[in-house]
């Protein structure tokens, strides 16, 4: 099949996110409907880095192109369907963006990752499976949930993600169940918890 043949499913969050609202769960529904061949197109007041992590995780490669200032569209295929990526947007058009088409990740991104990691614990790879610690107290949703899963997406099989969130991240649960990667619950006696994460 040919891009220019697929369903193109439209979803836009920008009212929700005007309203300080958290799409995150929206997006997902919708992702659980996609067909393998359907396209998706997240339109958002920001490019939306973390939800990239996301998609990649649940088999997809997307790309993001920013149309207006507080308006980015982000598109996503299923990863057999990579190529289509590259047919749909220039090589001009990518590096205006700030980012790779191939998985919608630009340098700037992978950096942040690094930086955002930078400072939490982790053994060395040659050690064992590494331990990557995130503290995400203090941080307003979906920050949490994005940078754990986040996390994930840069771990290998075997890593472990330890996080110490505000309260129990029901919403992450959810996600870590339909992944399959199995955690264990702390629960703080200040109502913070702390959450031990392995990568399948």
């Amino acid at each position: 099949m040919d891009h220019k043949d697929a369903k193109v499913v439209e979803l836009d969050v920008r009212p929700m996110l005007e309203k300080k609202l958290e799409p995150f769960q929206l997006i997902m529904d919708t992702v659980k409907k996609l067909g393998k061949d359907d396209i998706l197109k997240v339109h958002a007041t920001f490019r939306p880095t973390p939800l990239f992590g996301v998609m990649k995780l649940k088999g997809y490669a997307g790309k993001a192109e920013q149309v207006d200032k507080q308006h980015w569209i982000a598109t996503f295929v299923h990863k057999r369907n990579k190529h289509w990526l590259d047919a749909g947007i220039s090589a001009e058009a990518a590096e205006d963006a700030g980012q790779e088409v191939s998985d919608g990740l630009s340098r700037e991104d992978s950096l942040s990752r690094e930086d955002s990691l930078s400072g939490e614990g982790s053994l060395p790879r040659e050690d064992g499976p590494a331990v990557i610690e995130l503290d995400n107290r203090g941080l307003e949703p979906p920050q949490p949930m994005v940078r754990t899963l986040n996390a994930l997406v840069r771990c290998r099989p075997g890593d472990e993600v330890v996080i110490h969130n505000d309260r129990v991240p029901v919403f992450l649960l959810e996600e870590l169940n339909r992944l399959g990667y199995p955690y264990e619950i702390e629960e703080q006696p200040d109502g913070s918890a702390i959450v031990k994460i392995r990568k399948t």
